[in-house]
């Protein structure tokens, strides 16, 4: 719903106004609606607001409670505000707005750090202690809302976009090779807490920090997802499971109605967002608006999925807005959508949501959406393989990444590469924590906890907040989620992938749209590069800034721009393109 930023010094100087400033204006996309910077010595927050929840004045940001000595900025939204406002009400504490800002003041009083245990919704928040000098920040459970933190000698910075910290200045930017490492190895995945830039780290999702006054900090992991499964877990049958995700599902998608502006759904005409759409068609929404998108046939594939999304609007009778993407609009939107990403996302469809959310976001501030249900429910083609795998790190590389570490040495220039085969013991220690024992589990878990916060998700939030249209994701209510970790896998593996919620659809929505090959948000022409996109592609690699800065090795330049189709990862993305994204990030932001 907003964008945060601030600045908190560790030393005798205050904070810097102007650069909170140059970091509130930075976001100005992500809310719209206002704006408000509030310092007080050592602190200054900054805050630009989109109205979604209480759209009075009253909950207006930086919010201050004199009374309790607390101060906040807050991106999010906190669906069981309500119930949280009423508990609180009961423990004594008296409210002066009726917005879910201030009940995340009061429940941090009477909590502590604590508090985000007891919240229903994504989030990412700092809260200064005026009495105590002590900050905290939160991020939550799936790291929906972004938190981007630069520290330099007695200072810290924080925004809610990268490019917010890098409109302050002093950041360095430096690339770190690990990081590097990972978005050529890991299918542009970036875990926390780096990110390409040296100077600027991220927040871990599910993560308390707090920082005393003289700079010390100490981080605590508040929620993680267990896949361990009693016995009656294990000989539940797939009708009881079925009917458990349905009821849970549907709490999820009511939870996220919670607004004072009306909420409409961005419709793929998949599984995810059809499911969504009959939940709230049985909730007895009227007039529901939804959106979907298509491009230009290229290559002989079609830039569209129109006859499933009009199939579920005729069939449940939504607002239907279809839109239609030419490729020459496509590509003249490409600086726009690159400036737009916090990180460089090398997913084809981050174009298409960039373009999608201008539109929507012309009409309605709020959508839900389907993000998380290939990962919490086991739809990727890649799970199947785990099942019976002997060495899961190897079944999960082999199909997940973009290439080997030998190969990476022969194309990263030798200044840029890390030490060591950073991406693969990333994903070797993580398959190695307790609490996933079956392969497929651990892919599961590795997906829904790491890859779907750093591609997923995050190319949603900065791609829809670019034009102030906030994304909800149903999929990714933390109960929901924990009732689908204890489903075993072969229930999940049913049916070609997402069994158990393919079950749930039979009940909702026509057999058509389940029974379909599985569709992706269609880009063919960023898909197969040539005409006007390898044009553009080929101007970026060979741009004085691409050739002084040297991140790839000449020969192998030069085997990609030889034969583009010839160079395709195992997830089927274009090397070329992946290579020339990265570029025209670091060029896009001055780095």
């Amino acid at each position: 719903m907003c964008g945060i930023c601030g600045e908190i010094r560790f030393d005798d100087q205050t904070a810097s106004v102007p650069a909170v400033a140059k970091m509130a204006d930075a976001m100005a996309p992500r809310g719209p609606d206002g704006a408000g910077i509030l310092a007080r010595d050592r602190v200054a927050f900054g805050h630009r607001r989109l109205t979604i929840i209480d759209l009075s004045v009253r909950s207006s940001q930086p919010m201050t409670d004199p009374d309790l000595g607390l101060s906040i900025v807050f991106n999010g939204c906190i669906y069981n505000y309500p119930q949280l406002r009423k508990m609180l009400q009961e423990k004594g504490y008296r409210f002066f707005s009726s917005g879910d800002t201030e009940v995340i003041l009061k429940a941090y009083h009477a909590f502590g750090p604590d508090c985000v245990k007891h919240f229903h919704g994504m989030f990412a928040f700092v809260i200064h202690e005026r009495d105590t000098g002590r900050v905290v920040m939160a991020r939550d459970r799936f790291g929906i809302k972004p938190l981007y933190i630069a520290e330099a000698g007695k200072r810290l910075r924080f925004a809610s976009s990268l490019q917010a910290l890098l409109a302050a200045g002093d950041v360095d930017t430096s690339i770190d090779p690990v990081a590097l490492n990972h978005y050529m190895s890991f299918h542009a995945v970036v875990p926390p807490p780096r990110t390409i830039v040296n100077g600027i780290r991220k927040l871990p999702p599910a993560t308390v920090r707090v920082i005393d006054q003289d700079g010390s900090s100490r981080e605590e992991i508040y929620w993680d997802i267990d896949y361990a499964r009693t016995a009656d877990d294990e000989k539940t049958s797939a009708d009881e499971w079925r009917d458990r995700v349905l009821e849970a599902l549907r709490i999820a998608v009511d939870r996220r109605m919670v607004a004072d502006v009306p909420v409409g759904v961005l419709l793929s005409g998949g599984v995810d967002s059809s499911v969504i759409v009959a939940l709230l068609a049985q909730a007895g929404q009227k007039d529901l608006k939804t959106f979907s998108i298509g491009f230009e046939d290229a290559h002989g594939e079609v830039g569209n999925e129109y006859q499933y999304s009009d199939l579920i609007a005729d069939h449940f009778k939504t607002d239907h807005h279809k839109i239609f993407i030419p490729s020459s609009e496509m590509i003249e939107s490409m600086p726009a959508t690159v400036a737009a990403m916090p990180e460089p996302m090398v997913s084809y469809d981050n174009v298409g949501f960039f373009l999608l959310s201008r539109e929507v976001a012309k009409q309605i501030k709020v959508v839900q959406s389907g993000q998380g249900a290939d990962e919490v429910f086991g739809g990727y083609h890649w799970y199947p393989p785990m099942a019976s795998a002997n060495d899961p790190l190897a079944a999960y590389s082999g199909a997940f990444f973009d290439r080997p570490h030998t190969r990476m040495l022969e194309e990263v220039a030798p200044a840029y590469q890390a030490d060591h085969d950073a991406a693969r013991a990333f994903v070797e220690a993580h398959f190695a924590k307790a609490g996933a024992d079956d392969p497929v589990d651990k892919a599961l878990r590795l997906d829904s906890t790491v890859m779907l916060v750093d591609d997923p998700v995050k190319r949603v939030d900065a791609m829809t907040m670019a034009w102030g249209l906030e994304a909800r994701v149903p999929f990714l209510d933390h109960e929901l989620c924990e009732l689908a970790a204890r489903i075993p896998p072969r229930h999940k593996l049913a049916q070609g992938g997402k069994g158990v919620l393919k079950d749930v659809a039979r009940l909702l929505v026509p057999n058509e749209v389940i029974d379909r090959k599985k569709g992706y948000f269609p880009v063919p022409a960023l898909k197969y590069i040539s005409g006007p996109v390898l044009d553009m592609v080929q101007d970026v690699l060979g741009s004085e800034a691409a050739r002084s800065r040297g991140l790839f090795q000449q020969g192998y330049l030069d085997k990609l721009f030889a034969d583009p189709p010839a160079h395709i990862t195992p997830l089927r993305g274009s090397e070329l393109w992946q290579v020339a994204l990265l570029e025209m990030w670091l060029q896009t932001h001055e780095v």
